[in-house]
């Protein structure tokens, strides 16, 4: 391997600004992959919830029972289920107080639907601004330490009475490391946060539907209970 690049030689040869650099870089890194990680969890089990809920609440289900279902299970729900939860909630409350206006009554359970779905959505978004800020700057990031070596590299070389390709060759390695750094932090944190996003946008619309059928179901509910 004589003469090959070794990358932790040329790192530990860096100036120490540069590898401070690399340092920064190397931990938006590690950091990227934990919330990389953690998200596809998150989102394979909010759909994976999503899809059994409406399983659940289309099976013909009663919709007083399955509400006490999902209250029961109180802190462990999530999702769809808040959505649901906080709806039929205030649908019962406006029902309880006589509130006869069906128009009143839908609005405040879709208001609630709303709230509760929001607060699902920004929980899946939570640190997707990392992800994409750590993907706009790594790059730049990267080549400030680049800049930085390169300069270094030529105050040293400009000292030396003969210069070759061969002497300069490891200076400059040793700044562009810090580019393919930044590269190497940014890739993987721009592809996770589109591909996220996209996710978490399909999950919001989801919701959306489920809140307007739900909202269809509860005003045949009142109607059905008016007739009779």
């Amino acid at each position: 391997m004589n003469g090959g690049l070794n990358i932790f030689k040329l790192i530990a040869e860096a100036s120490i600004l540069v590898q401070f650099v690399m340092l920064v870089l190397l931990v938006l890194s590690f950091l990227s992959w934990v919330i990389i990680i953690r998200k596809v969890g998150q989102l394979k089990a909010a759909m994976e919830e999503a899809e059994k809920f409406e399983e659940r609440f289309w099976s013909g289900a009663d919709l007083a029972q399955l509400f006490r279902e999902v209250s029961n299970r109180g802190a462990s729900n999530g999702g769809m289920e808040n959505v649901f939860e906080s709806g039929f909630r205030e649908f019962v409350r406006q029902r309880q107080r006589r509130v006869h206006d069906m128009r009143i009554v839908i609005e405040g359970s879709e208001r609630a639907m709303r709230v509760a779905g929001t607060r699902e959505i920004g929980r899946l978004e939570r640190n997707l601004e990392f992800l994409a800020n750590v993907g706009s700057i790594s790059p730049y990031v990267g080549l400030f330490g680049t800049v930085i070596g390169i300069m270094g590299a030529f105050q040293g070389l400009g000292e030396m009475k003969d210069v070759t390709i061969a002497v300069v060759a490891p200076h400059i390695s040793e700044a562009l490391i810090a580019t393919a750094m930044g590269l190497f932090a940014a890739i993987p944190a721009v592809w996770a946060y589109n591909r996220f996003a996209n996710k978490v946008e399909r999950v919001a619309s989801r919701y959306e539907v489920f809140q307007e059928e739900f909202s269809s179901v509860l005003q045949r509910q009142i109607q059905t209970d008016e007739a009779a």
